[in-house]
């Protein structure tokens, strides 16, 4: 009998990653240049935006069109193993972001939709996609015309046999070729139709609101097997080590999908881009490692935040802006309204979807008959908006018990006028909670519902109320909280303590290619809370300079507002702040820079305009706003405040970046980031950077007139070192215990101790502190023992120490014991 082949033994998990954005300007050549800086500067793993074949010119892969081929223009599969081969020989290990939950919807790169429109629900790819045929009377609607089809019969052709308009094509179904135009397009499987359509119409599940992204329905098998058979076998071979999961919440079954993925990869370090809410846990039962980390993004934000500042912040912007509550006045009511927006409009399709599937539910119970679909969809919709999670699930996480409570559903039957049409409410929650014997219909009801949740969550709040509600941009990032911005060190302390004992291998970030606003950005905006009156002057100031000057004032004061605070954080880019993304002071890109943010801004707040129903007047009005007011003369008073609070922003962003890189959980740097790093919302976080060696070698050299970006980068290499020399420090056994300065300005100063072996201190809130006289007598007694300081060498501590000894030459600390 033969014995049982042992399980390989799993690569230990990353201690670090860095995050490197490819596309075609930037392939895999590229990052294996780069190889020799990126090991030098201490990362374990290096993170890979999406590998696999892609939309041709692709800023970003995850417009995935071929699951198993890896992406030409990045060098195709030889390309990734070389770059493979040259990381393992530096020490490096790869992780990889996979696209589980959408494809690209363009026909012309993507061979399994064009066979499925070319043959319809008997192809055999149609059960990749999720497409409600019924729905579509047959049809997969495909809303890319730019307007009605009458108006655009004529720019629709047949050449070698197949229907072309502009640059796109799709296939024809066969014996229609020679068909008149008209009844042709009736012949296809597939509708044609204006892309305003795809609001109300649409019958395929796709990414949020973007119909140029396709749902897979990965809970199939077969399907699963298919689109992740390259993966695996780059796991297999050694050439990946880990997985970044992008989106799980769009999958039918987030955990059933994970465990396959699990049992799949045999065990391999794997992070999900999952979005946590204030107080909500990741689902224990899923195997993973964790998050990809925007829950300690908001936590590392809010305890470098003064809570009074901030909400004297908030009381100023009502004065200053006076917006209506609900729409930017007050943060739950504009987050409601937010919901209502975009429940209605940008997915009423999707409700529609739901809506029907509750109808045909009730419809097979005689006991649940006779309730309208109106009914229906507001019962649906009102306890959509309600939910306070991303999505519920129906095994572990957010249950549905909790997050669809009765409170909700009592407050939604407030939309019915007659009592007993509100009961419609009822029966759409017991669907909900399984408690109706609707079998396997009832529980793809509750997934669709949990996957729409998802997608609305996404699109009211980070795509919708964080630009409407702005009296601190800083707390208006993934997986922030505007309405609570600050954490307190407890609470820091308390998450802390639960990442380690829960997920310790969980990862962690400050910036990505998703955040709105880099973490130095935010890390000037979020100074302002210590200094609320000061801002307040400033924009008085401003407005009266740019008054003075003649120039265009802004149409609306909650864009003045916003713009102001984004301009103060980002202007080290214009005026010789050092900028990891565009060299020192990138001051000719600034302007448009700015601008192309602050067009966004206002079009996703979708208060006065957006990319759907554009009003010129209105955007015409804020370009000329922007042009003689944070891109123009005054630029020069908001510099001044900005180099005056310096100081502090530098407290503010040594700080962040120290505890994100010795907090519990595994950091990943996203590139650029180990410099000071000036960047505001895609694309603009997503400009390339350069890898300088010279910059690692001659750091020490250059110790006597360190600029913010080198202090940065040294307190990234000490960090990434340390933890690189000692896993078990900062690993899973890896202890983490909060330490507790003594006097005057206890309160800010923020440490801990890593398993006795590393002690981690922090300045928080420096403005408040030197208001209120410094450090004077705060000490902060160390754990046993002589302790070496890892950032300025050849200082030691030990027993009860002075604060403002350990803070001398730095505003942060990482000391090592001897």
């Amino acid at each position: 009998m033969t014995s049982p082949r042992p399980a390989p033994e799993l690569p230990a998990p990353p201690t670090a990653t860095y995050r490197l954005q490819l596309r075609p300007e930037f392939p895999f050549a590229a990052a294996e240049a780069a190889v020799p800086y990126l090991a030098a500067l201490g990362a374990s793993h290096l993170h890979l935006s999406p590998v696999l074949q892609a939309v041709p010119g692709s800023a970003h892969g995850y417009d995935v069109t071929d699951h198993a081929r890896v992406r030409d223009e990045l060098g195709g599969e030889a390309g990734l193993r070389a770059l493979a081969r040259t990381a393992r020989a530096a020490g490096l290990g790869l992780v990889v972001d996979i696209v589980p939950n959408h494809m690209a919807a363009d026909p012309r790169h993507n061979r399994a939709l064009w066979e499925v429109l070319r043959d319809g629900p008997a192809s055999r790819y149609a059960r990749w996609f999720d497409i409600d045929w019924e729905a579509g009377g047959g049809k997969v609607l495909l809303p890319v015309l730019g307007g009605r089809l009458g108006a655009e019969l004529e720019r629709l052709r047949v050449d070698d046999g197949v229907l072309r308009y502009h640059d796109l094509a799709f296939p024809l179904r066969a014996d229609t070729g020679k068909l008149p135009l008209p009844e042709l397009l009736d012949a296809q499987w597939y509708r044609l139709c204006w892309w305003r359509l795809a609001r109300t119409e649409l019958n395929y599940r796709r990414f949020f609101t973007i119909s140029d992204l396709i749902a897979v329905r990965v809970e199939d098998p077969e399907v699963f097997d298919a689109t992740h058979a390259t993966v695996l076998r780059l796991l297999d071979d050694g050439v990946v080590d880990g997985l970044r999961v992008d989106h799980p919440d769009g999958l039918a079954d987030p955990g059933a999908y994970l465990a396959r993925l699990h049992e799949a990869t045999g065990g391999r370090w794997t992070v999900v881009e999952k979005i946590l809410a204030d107080g909500e846990a990741l689902p224990a039962a899923w195997p993973v490692a964790g998050t990809t980390g925007y829950d300690a993004l908001r936590h590392v934000d809010g305890v470098l935040t003064d809570p009074a500042g901030a909400a004297d912040l908030v009381s100023r912007y009502r004065r200053f802006a006076s917006p209506p509550a609900d729409r930017g006045g007050d943060w739950a009511a504009t987050a409601r309204r937010a919901a209502y927006k975009v429940v209605t409009r940008e997915l009423a399709a999707e409700v529609e979807r739901l809506t029907r599937e509750a109808g045909a539910l009730c419809a097979a119970d005689p006991a649940l008959r006779d309730h309208a679909p109106w009914a229906l969809r507001t019962a649906l919709r009102e306890l959509l908006v309600r939910l306070e999670v991303y999505r519920p699930y129906a095994r572990g996480g957010a249950d549905p018990a909790t997050v669809l409570t009765a409170q909700a559903a009592a407050e939604a039957e407030r939309a019915f006028v007659v009592p007993e049409e509100a009961e419609a409410v009822g029966v759409v929650r017991d669907l909900l909670l399984g408690r109706l014997g609707g079998g396997a219909r009832q529980e793809g009801f509750r997934a669709r519902f949990a996957q729409t949740a998802a997608a609305l969550r996404a699109k009211s709040m980070e795509d919708t109320a964080f630009y409407r509600y702005v009296p601190l941009l800083s707390a208006a990032e993934v997986g922030g909280e505007p309405g609570r911005p600050a954490v307190d060190v407890a609470d820091f302390h308390a998450y802390c303590a639960r990442v380690r004992r829960d997920w310790p291998d969980t990862g962690t970030v400050l910036t990505t290619h998703d955040t709105k606003r880099s973490a130095e950005v935010r890390a000037g905006v979020s100074v302002l809370t210590q200094a609320p009156a000061r801002w307040e002057a400033l924009l008085a100031e401003v407005t009266r300079q740019t008054a003075q000057a003649g120039g265009a004032q802004a149409p609306d004061t909650q864009l003045a507002w916003a713009a102001w605070q984004t301009a103060f954080g980002f202007v080290p880019a214009a005026t010789g702040g050092e900028d990891g993304a565009g060299g020192a002071g990138d001051a000719a890109a600034y302007g448009p820079r700015l601008q192309e943010a602050l067009l966004k801004h206002v079009r996703e707040a979708g208060l006065h305009t957006s990319w759907t129903e554009c009003d010129e007047g209105y955007e015409r009005a804020v370009r000329a706003f922007l042009e003689a007011g944070p891109c123009g003369p005054p630029l020069h008073t908001v510099a001044a405040l900005a180099a005056e609070l310096a100081p502090h922003v530098r407290v503010n962003v040594l700080g962040a970046a120290l505890l994100h890189l010795t907090m519990p959980g595994v950091p990943d740097v996203y590139q650029g980031t180990e410099r000071a790093f000036h960047a505001l919302v895609d694309p603009d976080n997503r400009r390339p950077v350069t890898f300088d060696a010279g910059l690692l070698e001659g750091l020490d050299a250059r110790r006597g007139s360190w600029g913010l970006s080198d202090e940065k980068l040294a307190v990234t290499v000490a960090a990434l070192r340390l933890r690189a020399r000692r896993p078990r420090v900062f690993g899973g056994a890896g202890a983490y215990e909060p330490l507790v300065a003594a006097g005057t300005g206890a309160a800010h100063c923020l440490a801990f101790h890593r398993s006795g072996d590393v002690v981690v201190a922090v300045t928080r809130l420096s403005l408040r502190l030197a208001d209120a006289g410094g450090w004077r007598d705060t000490e902060l007694a160390l754990p046993p023992g002589t302790w070496t300081d890892l950032l300025t060498p050849g200082r030691e501590f030990s027993g009860g120490t002075r604060v403002s000894e350990v803070f001398a030459p730095l505003p942060v600390a990482l000391l090592e014991r001897v």
